[in-house]
């Protein structure tokens, strides 16, 4: 015998996502609580710039990505017409990627936000995620949830895989507004082998040596570089 199917069981809705609150001057809904504070990891030049406020940061990792040099810069690195390499993530369920997770709080947030999209997914192509970070602090607790930008195939300036020795005869050709393109290179190689020397990055430390092997006697500091590059200094990334 067929029964009469059940109203369904009525739940409360869900509370809005922080991100999605209407936001007072104050930083949190008219007549909410104060939002709760939002992760935003990086694993890029955002490792040693992130370029807005924050409340805290942590070092630490993520599972299930890797970083690569796949991900085309026309204007922080590069120009249209020798564009420069920079990170983005690619899916690898045995991989992990290090970096750093910045904490926002109230005004934060929206400013955060903004400032990213300008600076990370302006040109389309990016994916934004949250994924579970792993602070690097032996007593730290349960994962944090925390939001990345990651540059597709779609990307219009995305350029895909290359030989360890292609991408560092074109960083080595590479600069942008930001500075030289051999600069974000080694910030970023300088990064993990100081706040991560545990951890290995095989793609990041080949092209690091492919770079030295074709220039030997490579001895550089920020004024260096800021000098062979061909587009005047106006911003950092």
């Amino acid at each position: 015998m067929k029964r009469d199917p059940q109203p369904p069981e009525e739940r409360p809705e869900p509370p809005p996502h922080p991100l999605l609150l209407s936001s007072s001057p104050s930083g949190q809904a008219e007549g909410a609580e104060p939002a709760a504070p939002v992760w935003i990891f990086g694993y890029g030049s955002l490792v040693w710039r992130p370029g807005f406020e924050f409340t805290s940061r942590k070092v630490g990792f993520i599972r299930g990505y890797s970083r690569r040099f796949w991900q085309g810069d026309t204007f922080h690195r590069g120009s249209e017409k020798t564009p420069g390499r920079v990170v983005t993530l690619l899916e690898d369920c045995g991989a992990c990627t290090w970096g750093v997770a910045y904490e926002v709080r109230g005004e934060q947030i929206a400013a955060s936000l903004e400032y990213l999209n300008m600076r990370e997914a302006v040109l389309g192509g990016y994916d934004t995620k949250l994924v579970k970070f792993h602070p690097q602090e032996k007593d730290a607790e349960e994962p944090i949830l925390a939001l990345v930008y990651i540059a597709t195939p779609q990307n219009p300036s995305y350029l895909g895989p290359a030989s360890e020795e292609d991408i560092a005869a074109q960083i080595i050709v590479s600069s942008g507004c930001a500075g030289h393109n051999i600069e974000y290179l080694l910030r970023l190689a300088d990064f993990m082998r100081y706040f991560c020397p545990q951890a290995e990055d095989k793609h990041l430390f080949s092209i690091e040596e492919a770079l030295v092997s074709i220039l030997p006697c490579l001895y550089y500091t920020e004024e260096s570089l800021e000098e062979t590059a061909s587009v005047p200094q106006k911003s950092k990334s």
